[in-house]
């Protein structure tokens, strides 16, 4: 069961991006989507745990958490709603390789010989995932790439932050991260908004409402399947079955979405998670 608990939460997010795109052609635009995603789950949270509210508030980690949290989940949907899905997850994936300097940074962590080797890994492999169809030099192919490698960033302080937080109660850190994903994207997406970069909130409709609460209720379960996996398996394990989101949204992008694995793209690829691998080994 926790086998299957994690690799449901990885099918979820890597064919996130799918009804992300219905949605954002119906009006909602991501981060719309993304604060009414965790809104459902902050509101069970807060109702459910009430004595979390408190240690939030009174932890200034806890903040730094919730941004992170939200800056991970806000660029990562975002990414993937308008870009090149294989790009944008790959990309974000290149967690391992902010993770290093992070974990010298905050945890005191040494920098070992085989953590320089992920880090070059990770670095050939981004270079040529973002190496352009016709060659030459990579390249970074609008905003999509930029949120995926955003979203990779957050993901590794929100990893770091949770290392340095593990004594904090586990309802505190989730509903720190929930309210992350509430707050900022409403904040961003309101300013965004107003200058006409993103449009605005959509008037309510069924089309759009429906769906998005069927899928924030998924992101839910994947949230609450993902403690459970990884509360009963080693921090390897549940690192490598993880990994599985790269296939889901590898597949489901070639099939759903018609985009097409270049030759150096499954190579950067292939390169990006064997670095993932060795760090979810040096973990053991």
């Amino acid at each position: 069961m926790p086998y299957l608990a994690l690799l449901f939460n990885a099918f979820v997010w890597g064919l996130s991006w799918w009804p992300l795109r219905h949605l954002q052609a119906q009006g909602l635009h991501p981060l719309w989507a993304t604060l009414l995603f965790f809104l459902l789950g902050g509101l069970l949270i807060g109702m459910s745990r009430p004595q979390a509210w408190a240690t939030v508030r009174r932890t200034p980690a806890l903040w730094a958490l919730a941004l992170a949290s939200g800056a991970t989940n806000a660029a990562f949907n975002w990414g993937v709603s308008t870009g090149e899905v294989v790009r944008v997850v790959l990309l974000f994936y290149l967690m391992p390789l902010w993770a290093v300097g992070l974990a010298w940074w905050l945890l005191g962590e040494r920098i070992t010989r085989m953590a320089l080797v992920r880090v070059g890994l990770a670095l050939g492999g981004a270079l040529l995932v973002l190496r352009p169809a016709e060659g030459g030099w990579p390249a970074f192919h609008g905003l999509a790439d930029w949120l995926g490698l955003l979203g990779g960033v957050g993901f590794a302080i929100t990893n770091v932050v949770l290392r340095r937080q593990a004594a904090q109660a586990p309802s505190a850190r989730a509903l720190a991260m929930f309210l992350g994903g509430i707050t900022l994207p409403a904040a961003l997406g309101a300013v965004l908004a107003s200058q006409g970069v993103i449009p605005p909130w959509p008037p309510l409709q069924v089309i759009w409402l429906l769906p998005a609460l069927a899928l924030g209720t998924l992101f839910f379960v994947g949230n609450l399947a993902l403690q459970y996996g990884a509360s009963r398996l080693p921090v390897h394990i549940t690192s490598v079955v993880m990994l599985t989101e790269v296939m889901f949204a590898a597949g489901s992008a070639v099939w759903l979405g018609g985009e097409v694995l270049r030759p150096t793209v499954l190579a950067g690829g292939a390169l990006i998670l064997l670095a993932a691998l060795m760090a979810s080994r040096d973990k053991a």
